[in-house]
């Protein structure tokens, strides 16, 4: 099933693979009850456990962005299975090549064996909420923040994307640094976007404006999401 995706706007989700077991506490009030809708459809779907869907790697949505497996972590995804999902994007290239693959994972380790096969128009994602470990358990069962961050630094590639949402407190020049190393093209920004569900260890709004100005004045294009008060610099 394909569908528009919420967490990048313009981008449309296919989700040949579905599933995560990383349980993040605030994946619970939206990919988790998206998929418990498909109970009468897949019971893999509801309990979101990892699993393939073959039959959906044919129909790969029209749109110019394309969030791969977007109701997933392809660090779950079988690795035979994620090269079908990866030969089908460069079958599709040879008819509309314009388009533009995002490509996630809380685990970045898990695309090195992938990076030879990747046509130029797949990005690489990961999500680093916040630099700071400790306490993180409580948040995910991912690997911590700093793990994360060499992983995906290490990644010999030249897409990268980082999403920064929901953002969680951090520690002002380490987190910047961080992201300078790895030379995202962008990065997704944002706070908690179901804080009536879920309640994260957020920074006050004057540090995480702090962050974005000094983000953008190395020159890392921000793309914003649920900002509250934080506002984009102008440029130019």
């Amino acid at each position: 099933m394909n569908t528009p995706s919420n967490m990048y706007a313009g981008a449309e989700t296919w989700n040949p693979f579905k599933g995560c077991g990383f349980d993040c506490v605030y994946c619970e009030p939206s990919f988790q009850r998206q998929a418990k809708r498909q109970k009468q459809r897949c019971e893999d779907c509801y309990k979101y456990k990892p699993h393939c869907h073959e039959d959906r790697l044919a129909k790969i949505p029209s749109a110019e962005i394309i969030f791969v497996c977007g109701n997933a972590d392809v660090a779950f995804c079988p690795p035979d299975f994620l090269s079908k999902i990866i030969k089908r994007i460069v079958e599709q290239n040879a008819r509309t090549p314009h388009r533009t693959y995002f490509l996630q994972s809380k685990r970045p380790v898990c695309f090195e064996p992938f990076l030879t096969d990747l046509p130029q128009n797949v990005i690489l994602l990961t999500t680093l909420e916040t630099n700071r470990d400790k306490g993180y358990e409580a948040v995910s069962k991912a690997p911590p923040p700093s793990v994360r961050y060499e992983q995906f630094k290490a990644l010999e590639y030249g897409r990268k994307v980082v999403t920064i949402e929901p953002l969680l407190d951090f520690d002002l020049s380490t987190f910047v640094t961080w992201i300078r190393r790895i030379r995202p093209e962008d990065v997704w920004l944002g706070f908690n976007s179901k804080p009536e569900s879920v309640t994260l260890p957020e920074p006050t709004e004057e540090k995480a404006q702090e962050l974005v100005n000094r983000l953008t004045d190395a020159g890392i294009a921000i793309r914003p999401k649920t900002m509250r008060g934080v506002v984009l610099p102008s440029v130019g």
